[in-house]
C-alpha cells in the first residue's frame, strides 16, 4: 500500500535544518583536520594496483573526532620487531560541507578517482597529534537515513606507512612529519666543479725530498709528531706530516691499533749537507710506539706546495702531478680532499731532483658532467654500487636529492642516474634523516628481558 500523502516525511526545508544543526555541532566541537586527496601516478596496467602517488594538495575541513578516550590501539600487537601499533582515528565530517567545497576543488585535480565522496586511500592530517592517518574505511549511512537522508560521513582512519608516495603540499608542518617518520635519505649530488690550483718553488741546495718509514709502529691513536734534525741554515729545517692506517689484526684477533702509513715532505728545508735525522713521537697520552723512518736530501728539490685554489665539486682525490725536470727525477704528491668538495692539502711523497726552474702543478679535475632534472618517483641506479632507489624530491639550486625505498649503500663518487629522465649528477654527499621515534620502548623491553634471561652461556651442554 503506498504512503500516505497527507504525512509528508523528510521535506527539503527539514533536511536542511538537520544538516545546518549537524555543521553547527561540527563547527562548535570539531577540530580542524587536513584532507589530502591521493593523486595516482602509477598503477599496474594489470591489477591496477597502486605503484607510486602523490599527495599534493590539503585541504582544511572540520571534524569531530569520536575518539574522547585516546587513540583506538585496539590492534597493538607484538612482533619480532617489537610492538607494533596500530593507532586508529575515526572521525566524522560533514557530508554537504565535503560536496560543496572540498568535492569541486579536486575533481579536476590529475589523477584523482573519486572527488564526490571521501576515498580510501586519502590521508587526514590530525595537527594536535602531528600525525598522518590514512583512510580505511567510509561510512556514509550513520545516521540511517534519518528523514530520507544521509548527513555525515564517519572515517576509520589508521596512521599512515608511507611507501612510495610523495607529499608535497607546501604546508611546512605537514610536509616535515612526511620527512621525519618515514625513513627517507637525502643525496647531496654535484654537478659541475672547478679544479684546483697550486703552485711550488724550489731549493737548489740539500733539501729532503723523501722520508721512507722504516718501521710502522703499532698501537697509535692520533697522528704522531714527526720530529727533523735541524738544518745549519735558520729557518730551513724540514717538516714532515704523518698518517696512519687502520683496521689492522693480530693473528689471534686482537685489534693493534693504527700504525703510521706514511710521513710526508710539507717543508723540505734547506742547505743539509747530510741526511737528518728523524724521530716519531706519540702525541699526548697516546700509547703509540715503534714507528721509525729515515730521510734522503737532493738538490734542486720542490720546495713548499701553496694552493691557489682549492677548487669545488671533488668527491674523492684527484691526482697531482708535476712537470719534469729534465734530468732528474719527477716529483709526486697526493691531494686531500675536505668535506665540502674542496682540495684542502696537497703532501709531497718524493719532493723530486734536478729543478732549475720550479714545476708546473698539474691538479685533477672534479667531476663536471652533471646535468638533467629528476622526475619524482622515478627509479635512480648507481653507476657502480647498481643500487636503485626512488626520487620524492630535487633541489637543483642546492643537489640535495631526497630518495626512498634505496637497496642500499651508494657508493661516493659514483654517478647517480635517473632511469626515465636520463639525469645523471655524482655523489658527493649522502646522509640518512632524522627518523628516531620519541617513544620507543623496544629498548627498555629488551633490557628488561636480559635482566630475566640469561644470555651469557655459550655451551648448552656444559657444566652450569
Amino acid at each position: 500500500m503506498a504512503l500516505n500523502p497527507f504525512f509528508i516525511q523528510g521535506t527539503s526545508g527539514e533536511q536542511s535544518l538537520v544538516q545546518d544543526l549537524i555543521n553547527e555541532q561540527l563547527r562548535m566541537y570539531g577540530v580542524e583536520v587536513f584532507y589530502l586527496p591521493r593523486q595516482y601516478a602509477k598503477t599496474d596496467t594489470v591489477i591496477k594496483e597502486v605503484i607510486s602517488s602523490d599527495f599534493n594538495y590539503s585541504y582544511p575541513i572540520e571534524a569531530y573526532v569520536e575518539n574522547f578516550d585516546g587513540y583506538n590501539d585496539n590492534s597493538v600487537m607484538l612482533s619480532k620487531f617489537g610492538i607494533q601499533a596500530e593507532n586508529e582515528l575515526t572521525v566524522t565530517i560533514s557530508k554537504e560541507r565535503f560536496e560543496n567545497y572540498i568535492s569541486p576543488l579536486i575533481e579536476n585535480l590529475p589523477n584523482v578517482e573519486l572527488s564526490t565522496r571521501p576515498k580510501e586511500g586519502d590521508l587526514i592530517y590530525f595537527p594536535l597529534g602531528d600525525r598522518l592517518f590514512e583512510i580505511k574505511f567510509v561510512e556514509h549511512e550513520k545516521p540511517f537515513y534519518q528523514l530520507r537522508k544521509n548527513y555525515v560521513y564517519t572515517l576509520t582512519c589508521q596512521l599512515f606507512r608511507a611507501e612510495d608516495e610523495i607529499l608535497d603540499t607546501g604546508i611546512e608542518e605537514i610536509d616535515d612529519t612526511f620527512d621525519t617518520d618515514f625513513n627517507l635519505r637525502t643525496l647531496t649530488l654535484v654537478a659541475a666543479g672547478t679544479t684546483a690550483t697550486a703552485f711550488a718553488g724550489i731549493i737548489t741546495s740539500g733539501g729532503v725530498n723523501q722520508i721512507i718509514v722504516t718501521n710502522r709502529g703499532e698501537r697509535y691513536l692520533s697522528a704522531p709528531t714527526v720530529a727533523i734534525s735541524s738544518s745549519p741554515t735558520a729557518g730551513g729545517t724540514a717538516v714532515g706530516i704523518a698518517t696512519l692506517m687502520s683496521g689492522l689484526i693480530n693473528c689471534d684477533g686482537t685489534d693493534i691499533g693504527e700504525k703510521v702509513q706514511g710521513i710526508y715532505v710539507t717543508n723540505p728545508g734547506r742547505d743539509y749537507t747530510d741526511n737528518p735525522g728523524i724521530v716519531i713521537l706519540p702525541t699526548g697520552d697516546d700509547l703509540g710506539v715503534g714507528a721509525a723512518a729515515t730521510t734522503r736530501i737532493s738538490d734542486n728539490v720542490v720546495g713548499v706546495v701553496t694552493l691557489s685554489s682549492g677548487g669545488s665539486g671533488y668527491t674523492t682525490a684527484p691526482s697531482v702531478s708535476f712537470s719534469s725536470p729534465g734530468i732528474g727525477t719527477t716529483a709526486t704528491a697526493i691531494a686531500v680532499v675536505s668535506s665540502a668538495g674542496t682540495i684542502s692539502n696537497v703532501f709531497v711523497t718524493h719532493a723530486g731532483a734536478g729543478y732549475t726552474v720550479a714545476p708546473t702543478i698539474t691538479i685533477g679535475t672534479p667531476y663536471m658532467a652533471g646535468e638533467g632534472t629528476y622526475i619524482d618517483n622515478e627509479t635512480v641506479t648507481g653507476s657502480s654500487s647498481g643500487i636503485t632507489a626512488l626520487v620524492k624530491t630535487w633541489n637543483a639550486v642546492s643537489g640535495e636529492l631526497v630518495i626512498s625505498n634505496s637497496t642500499g649503500e651508494f657508493v661516493m663518487g659514483e654517478n647517480i642516474t635517473g632511469n626515465e629522465s636520463g639525469a645523471v649528477y655524482q655523489l658527493k654527499i649522502e646522509q640518512t634523516d632524522n627518523t628516531v621515534d620519541e617513544y620507543p620502548s623496544n629498548l627498555e623491553i629488551e633490557n628488561a628481558a636480559d635482566d630475566i634471561l640469561d644470555f651469557t652461556e655459550k655451551n648448552p651442554f656444559g657444566t652450569p
